[in-house]
């Protein structure tokens, strides 16, 4: 995700972590092809303007050691989930083993929808009728 990619979804990027890959001796991964890529950025955006957020608690920078492909530390979602308690999150580009509790997590490998919080599951139903969030939406009558 990059930062034009934020806005198009109507996020504004307020910060960023950066995470340091290391193999299970906790050297610094090296791969890459221009340069050795020993670190993964993850942009933080937000919309609107929540209350109650935490800043300056933790750090920007988490060193783990890498899993399964894009499989993310579990550290990251500790961050994000401190510094803005109780508010809805969203992971783009997510798979099946990044799926949290009370994230919404949207990517092309994730099977099927699983919705926990209420006004989520009402906005869905009313949105998705038949529940086939997959197909294009119904084009308005009359537009061409």
């Amino acid at each position: 995700m990059t930062i034009s990619g934020l806005k198009l979804w109507g996020y504004q990027r307020v910060d960023e972590l950066i995470w340091v890959k290391t193999n299970q001796l906790q050297r610094i991964i090296r791969t890459g092809h221009w340069l050795n890529h020993g670190k993964e950025h993850c942009l933080v955006g937000m919309k609107g303007n929540p209350e109650n957020l935490n800043r300056g608690l933790d750090c920007d920078v988490i060193v783990a050691e890498v899993r399964a492909t894009s499989h993310k530390p579990d550290e990251i979602y500790g961050i994000i989930e401190r510094l803005s308690p109780g508010t809805r999150k969203i992971e783009l580009f997510g798979r099946p083993h990044n799926v949290q509790p009370n994230w919404i997590t949207l990517g092309n490998q994730v099977d099927g929808v699983r919705l926990v919080d209420p006004d989520l599951i009402a906005a869905f139903k009313k949105r998705y009728p038949d529940g086939n969030c997959m197909a294009p939406p119904p084009s308005d009558a009359g537009l061409a």
